[in-house]
């Protein structure tokens, strides 16, 4: 007498142990497939006439799965500070089937700064492509999370968004790194260009008439123009017709700026009642890389007219 007994799915203990064992998941046509969504297929035979049961192969049955892949990209290929930088990450299910849960996490470099009111999705399918609404991203520290409810197979989302670049890249890799923990990861390199802050920064600063002599422009007290500053390193610079002077690209660290007097007849250095080195036709700075410095010079009438009487 033979008896004919047929074991399915999780009830052949030995091989999902072993499979617990050597491997997480499985492998079906290159991508991976969660040992839980194997059905496992086997059959044993026994008999009187049998020294041992007779066991058969194992076939292996998978139910349909997503294979989500996943590209970012970007709008231009090298920014500097100051610039808005638009990102682009397409998620394609290019499994058989859906992928519930999307949760794509973009670890930013530094420097890089999300800019939540630019965020904008769209879903594409075969028959074309049309904007959804997305679920605010969440930010920590410098990851941004996407969260998205489903993925059919076929689709893609996609997921547009902006991004600032401030000095602090400079220092950083320029290097976004995304991923759907389903996916493959993403990257993509932004190149940095230095620009204008760099080593340099910019030194502002206005030459006024300090009627109360406290060194600071209060209402009333009217700019000068064409008042001539001498830099330390020879640059001429003058005022406009509000006594306003700027200067970029200034190498960084410590810069002397010298009021000349002689480009302004009628006009002497203000005493300064409050700060002693203020009573100076000079004023020292420290610029930093891609700061900015105030540098004020406080003048009075020859004559001493215009001077607050007390």
């Amino acid at each position: 007498m033979m008896i004919f007994r047929r074991r399915v799915g999780l009830l052949n203990l030995p091989l999902l142990l072993l499979s617990v064992f050597i491997s997480n998941f499985l492998i079906s046509n290159g991508a991976p497939v969660l040992a839980q969504d194997a059905i496992n297929n086997t059959a044993s035979a026994s008999g009187d006439n049998l020294p041992a049961p007779i066991g058969s192969n194992t076939v292996r049955v998978f139910a349909d799965q997503a294979r989500l892949e996943l590209i970012k990209t970007a709008d231009r290929a090298a920014a500097e500070p100051g610039d808005t930088v638009v990102y682009r990450l397409a998620l394609r299910n290019a499994g058989t089937g859906p992928a519930s849960q999307i949760v794509i996490t973009d670890a930013a470099p530094l420097g890089v700064n999300y800019i939540p009111r630019s965020l904008q999705g769209s879903l594409s399918t075969r028959s074309g492509t049309n904007a959804i609404t997305l679920t605010p991203a969440t930010l920590s520290g410098r990851t941004v999370t996407f969260i998205y409810p489903r993925l059919d197979a076929g689709q893609t989302l996609n997921i547009i968004y902006a991004a600032e670049i401030t000095p602090d890249a400079v220092r950083g890799t320029g290097r976004n790194t995304a991923q759907e923990r389903r996916s493959n990861i993403a990257t993509f390199l932004l190149r940095i260009r230095p620009g204008i802050l760099s080593d340099c920064g910019t030194i502002i600063g206005r030459v006024f008439v300090d009627k109360n002599f406290d060194g600071e422009q209060q209402p009333g007290e009217s700019g000068v123009p064409n008042a001539v500053i001498f830099l330390q390193d020879g640059n001429r610079i003058t005022t406009d017709a509000n006594g306003l002077f700027s200067m970029a690209n200034v190498v960084a660290g410590p810069q002397t700026g010298t009021l000349d007097l002689t480009s302004l007849p009628g006009y002497t250095l203000a005493p300064n009642l409050y700060f002693i080195e203020r009573n100076s036709q000079s004023r020292l700075v420290r610029l930093e890389p891609g700061g900015l410095v105030r540098m004020n010079f406080a003048v009075t009438p020859a004559s001493g007219e215009g001077q607050e009487q007390n």
